[in-house]
């Protein structure tokens, strides 16, 4: 592994703070599939398909990453970092913008 891919881990793993199974219950409730850009065709939002190669990422063997796992880990840092930048005032505990970051893997509260 290079020291870029090594950096990219590294705030990727810091920018998911949920476990692979607590992400994978999130991502079975209605909440979370309730939020999201789902685009044109109104199916699975970017978020959610985005928690589920997640869940697959935080499984999977570091020797086994490949150029495109790193592709999406920098994909989930950007958004979590833009995302958590953009925090609501006042309680965020049940709010789409902390299930969407949960959608990421990211638990803000």
């Amino acid at each position: 592994m290079n020291d870029a891919d090594r950096e990219t881990l590294d705030a990727f793993r810091e920018a998911v703070n949920m476990a692979p199974a607590e992400l994978e219950r999130w991502l079975d409730t209605d909440a979370s599939r309730a939020v999201g850009d789902k685009g044109e065709g109104g199916g699975e939002s970017v978020g959610h398909a985005s928690g589920r190669r997640i869940v697959k990422l935080l499984r999977k063997r570091q020797d086994d990453y490949t150029a495109d796992d790193f592709a999406h880990m920098r994909k989930v840092v950007g958004y979590v970092h833009r995302h958590v930048a953009q925090r609501p005032e006042g309680d965020v505990t049940d709010t789409p913008w902390r299930h969407s970051l949960m959608n990421w893997g990211h638990d803000p509260a």
